[in-house]
């Protein structure tokens, strides 16, 4: 029979994917002595099995009750005992940390007969009544789906009753009345009482996290995180220890270092006589870490000791939530914890120095989209006004948009808005995913709304007090100051400063530094950022090149340090004022016009050319032959049929518009993608391809003449047959023939069509490169039109999962990679020496970069903004460490 039960003393921090990420630290807080409550976990695979199957596994909760004998005995307590009770936690725990997604319960075991127990052994009944509540209120909205509000209406009722301003300061006969309020609400929703038996309790609430798993929230999140959906949550059961049973009680959540900026310290924050979900809820303002000291020297020291043991043990940031019961410091959970884009490469660059981790393992502490974050502008503060308010700075970046209310308004949004709450919680991820960014009233820097956007990337700023807020009038007003839904703010999540309207933003200090304009000296992000993506350079064996077009493009590249260009896309040089010459090509009535035409273009290619060469000199440039349908250097065929419709209505000629109507309707096309364009266009209109390469031979020539090093490549699009390639290749060479003065100038080919990588064994024998054109070979391989279907239906096949991710944003492996895989393989069978690149935008996703590593790719190309954030990865993607857990 298989096993689904662990206690805490058996596992280790190793065990994530049978345990879950909690269950297994909680395992190795276990085994390192700490003060941990006993416990035990339910495992993934027991999860799985109730989601296959919709009941729980046979035999679990026999080993469900082993196990707590076995707590029962530790504590010296039963569940739910009318004298002494033991209460326990529910806790779900995914092998990836999902804050708030899924559910926890806390209490169970206490009863009507029970609290009376309680009360009596704890000598303190408004802790017990308290605990009571609590538990009913959350059995009641987690278990059986008994909306919050209602809960919230009656405690708020309770509260004014008693004439008291917080939870806390609620005597025991209100609370008495508040249990049985909230038994009314219970029994009003579900039909039932409220479950007066322990076990029963116990039963359901486990239950109910393996359910959380599919919970619409959670499956948002791990969509957003790209975390698999079919991993499952363990379920931790845990004895209870109290924050609220006095001023010597309390809860709070540490961090090793600051998770915003990585500077070393403890920080976190506590809340003093309350439960560990008040922390996270920010429903009630905590105080700073330090302020612990003042309150409570012993546990402060202890808790200080037990950072420093789990830091060197993790050998990175630790994220832990602690209670103290009456004095004594019980750990509950640690992890690696969560941080902004710049802690993660302070904190790493730090862990190096410290000779804690090797370079290696720095460079899997960080990520490409990490990178990318850091290279977003921020607010131009000498333009900014005085700001309105000051919070809690829980997750950097700039963010402007319209105020918006709640999650809905903010996911429905068709412009930039800011969500504004007192808190957030898991209901409004949708809107939060949307927002560019949130901003609350309530919380610090481990509240739900901190936590999630800096997990997300998005600018968060929290526990803005002086904000009244109120959401039926659609209002929040600060310091005198209204302001309504739709009313513009920005908000600055480094400072936690929020400002009326649009500030401006200015360039990325990452940026900044890309571009040459600032040192790395004297600033910990920058140096970090330097060293890592040195170490990155000397370590990856993938290339990376840039897509560029123009000689501004290709310098920019060439400063964030791209080797070269991967794609030159020759048909953006033919718009503008050019496009006249274009249509005079095609509307061509002979050889001469046509010929004239060609001559015209020539000298405008090859000057571009030069500039292009210039900036990338000594470095290698593949210039794609002129790839899209002719048609789309004329004007649409709706505005032409239009504008002649009028004309001939006024009587009128219609003179040139015409003639580019017939030329229009003669090269119409059902499916212009699969028509006449690419290599296709080389062969049925004589002169242009030829007129492309001669402009690179004399560009080339022009450079090597003013004594550059020019290195172009010419790039064959769209090739489905080896013949193709073959007459196009004959006809450039001897183009190439003509030209004095010039380097040797490689021919290949773009694999974007599914024919040419099943045949690439053939084709390589007529081409010394391939390079992979991936947005176009994902459209044919999967059938889509990518400018039709992002909009009609890939949301629903995203929401469905049926994709993880869009294809077209990271590369789908399992078809579209498995045609690279073939290609390469049978490419380099057929010419060992053969280069294969990619320079579809997918050589800059992080996911896909990786894939490419793997797959046996030379380089990679991508726009050139993109090509830090590849040279990351690719250096990631060559390193072996074992990665750290830090999204």
């Amino acid at each position: 029979m298989a096993r689904y039960v662990y206690d805490f003393a058996e596992g280790n921090k190793d065990l994530k994917d049978l345990l879950g990420g909690k269950g297994a630290n909680l395992a190795e807080m276990t085994r390192m002595g700490l003060p941990v409550p006993p416990g035990f976990t339910i495992t993934t695979e027991a999860c799985r099995a109730y989601l296959r199957t919709g009941s729980v596994p046979a035999g679990l909760f026999a080993e469900v009750q082993e196990h707590l004998r076995l707590v029962e005995a530790r504590m010296e307590k039963t569940l739910g005992a009318p004298r002494d009770p033991l209460l326990l936690s529910v806790r779900s725990g995914g092998k990836f940390s999902m804050p708030g997604m899924m559910e926890t319960i806390l209490d169970i075991g206490l009863t009507d007969a029970s609290v009376q127990g309680l009360a009596e052994q704890s000598g303190d009944e408004r802790f017990a009544w308290d605990s009571y509540r609590r538990l009913i209120q959350m059995f009641g909205k987690t278990v059986f789906g008994v909306p919050g509000e209602d809960f919230e209406s009656e405690l708020a009722a309770a509260r004014a009753g008693a004439g008291v301003a917080s939870d806390a300061e609620l005597p025991v006969a209100q609370l008495r009345d508040l249990v049985q309020a909230y038994k009314k609400v219970f029994q009003h929703h579900t039909g039932r009482d409220f479950p007066q038996a322990p076990h029963e309790q116990l039963f359901l609430a486990i239950t109910s996290v393996f359910q959380s798993w599919n919970a619409e929230r959670a499956v948002l999140y791990r969509r957003q995180e790209r975390i698999p959906q079919d991993l499952g949550t363990a379920v931790n059961v845990m004895a209870m220890v109290f924050g609220n049973r006095g001023p010597d009680s309390g809860t709070g959540v540490a961090f090793t270092r600051d998770p915003a900026t990585g500077r070393r310290g403890a920080y976190g924050d506590y809340l003093q006589n309350a439960q560990g979900e008040d922390v996270v809820a920010g429903i009630r303002n905590t105080v700073g870490l330090q302020e612990l000291a003042e309150l409570d020297q012993q546990s402060y020291r202890q808790l200080l000791s037990v950072m420093e043991r789990l830091e060197q043990r993790y050998r990175d940031l630790c994220d832990i939530e602690f209670t103290i019961e009456r004095g004594k410091l019980w750990m509950l959970q640690t992890r690696v914890g969560k941080r902004t884009a710049a802690a993660a490469f302070v904190i790493a660059a730090q862990l190096v120095d410290e000779g804690t981790i090797t370079l290696d393992e720095a460079l899997q502490r960080v990520t490409g989209e990490q990178l990318a974050q850091l290279m977003f502008p921020s607010f131009d503060i000498s333009a900014a006004p005085p700001p309105l308010t000051t919070g809690v700075p829980a997750s950097p970046g700039a963010a402007v948009g319209e105020i918006v209310f709640d999650s809905a308004h903010a996911a429905a949004a068709d412009r930039p808005v800011v969500l504004v709450r007192p808190e957030t919680n898991p209901d409004d991820l949708p809107g939060m995913i949307a927002a560019q960014g949130i901003l609350t009233s309530r919380g610090g820097k481990t509240s739900h709304a901190a936590v999630v956007a800096r997990g997300m990337g998005k600018t968060c700023v929290c526990g803005a007090e002086e904000l009244r807020i109120d959401l039926a009038a659609e209002t929040v007003t600060v310091n005198g100051t209204v302001l309504h839904a739709g009313d513009v703010l920005s908000l600055d999540g480094t400072t936690g400063r929020v400002y009326p309207g649009a500030v401006p933003v200015h360039p990325s200090p990452v940026v900044r530094y890309f571009e040459g304009e600032l040192s790395p000296a004297n600033d910990p992000l920058l140096a970090a950022v330097q060293r890592l993506m040195t170490h990155a350079d000397h370590t990856r064996r993938l290339g990376v090149h840039a897509n560029a077009d123009t000689g501004p493009d290709a310098a920019r590249a060439r400063r964030f340090g791209a080797t070269g260009v991967g794609l030159c896309r020759t048909e953006h040089m033919f718009l503008g004022e050019r496009r006249e010459l274009v249509e005079r090509l095609i509307l061509a009535d002979d050889d001469t016009e046509r010929d004239a035409a060609l001559a015209a273009l020539l000298p405008l290619q090859r000057a571009d050319f030069v500039e292009l060469f210039e900036a990338m000199d000594g470095q290698p440039v593949t210039v794609r032959l002129i790839d899209p349908p002719l048609h789309e250097f004329l004007p649409a065929l709706e505005d032409l049929t239009a504008r002649v419709a009028r004309a001939e209505a006024l009587g009128q000629d219609p003179g040139h518009d015409g003639v580019l109507l017939t030329a229009v309707r003669r090269m119409h096309e059902s499916n212009p993608m699969l028509g006449l364009r690419g290599v296709r266009l080389g062969l049925v209109i004589p002169g242009l391809f030829a007129m492309q390469v001669r402009a690179i031979a004399e560009a080339a020539a022009q450079r090597v003449a003013a004594g550059g090093d020019p290195r172009p490549e010419i790039m064959v699009p769209l090739v489905g047959a080896v013949q193709e390639l073959e007459t196009v290749r004959t006809e450039a060479e001897a183009v190439l023939q003509a030209v004095e003065g010039i380097p040797r100038i490689r021919i290949g080919t773009m694999i974007e069509v599914p024919r040419a990588a099943l045949t690439a064994g053939e084709i390589a024998h007529a081409a010394e490169f391939f390079s992979f054109g991936t947005n176009d070979l994902t459209q044919m391989t999967w059938g889509f039109s990518r400018d039709d279907v992002e909009g009609a239906f890939f949301g629903r096949y995203l929401s469905l999962g049926i994709f993880a991710v869009s294809p077209f944003e990271t590369i789908d492996a399992g078809g579209v990679g498995e045609l690279v895989r073939i290609a390469v393989e049978r490419g380099r069978a057929a010419r060992p020496d053969l280069t294969v690149g990619v320079c579809g935008e997918h050589g800059g996703d992080p996911a896909s970069v990786r894939f490419f590593h793997r797959a046996g790719l030379d380089y990679v190309s991508c726009s050139p903004f993109r090509v830090p954030v590849a040279r990351l990865e690719a250096g990631r993607a060559a390193c072996t460490a074992d990665s750290s857990d830090s999204r």
